[in-house]
């Protein structure tokens, strides 16, 4: 249909969520995403898109993420929530992240 794919929005809504949990991450720790929900405002053919993920609620097991996705006109394209669960101990073993 000559649109950008909602599945790309998407996965660049949910990396912006990642490295916003993975900013509350103690070493030894790592997450997962538990439930993903996502808004497409607006529809994007051809733009450079900024997302922004920000931590809503820090829990010490789960954490609420969002995050809203701009075109190059910082028009909101898209608005993403993320529930998220930290992992530790032997459910973060061979997930550890790279920093």
């Amino acid at each position: 249909m000559g649109s950008l794919h909602g599945g790309v929005l998407c996965s660049i809504a949910d990396t912006a969520m990642g490295f916003a949990h993975s900013s509350t991450l103690e070493d030894g720790e790592t997450s997962t995403t538990l439930e993903l929900h996502i808004n497409f405002l607006r529809p994007v053919w051809d733009a450079k898109l900024r997302a922004v993920g920000k931590v809503t609620k820090a829990g010490r097991t789960v954490s609420l993420i969002e995050c809203d996705v701009f075109d190059e006109k910082d028009r909101m394209v898209a608005r993403a929530s993320s529930t998220c669960m930290t992992l530790r101990g032997e459910q973060a073993e061979g997930r550890q992240l790279l920093r």
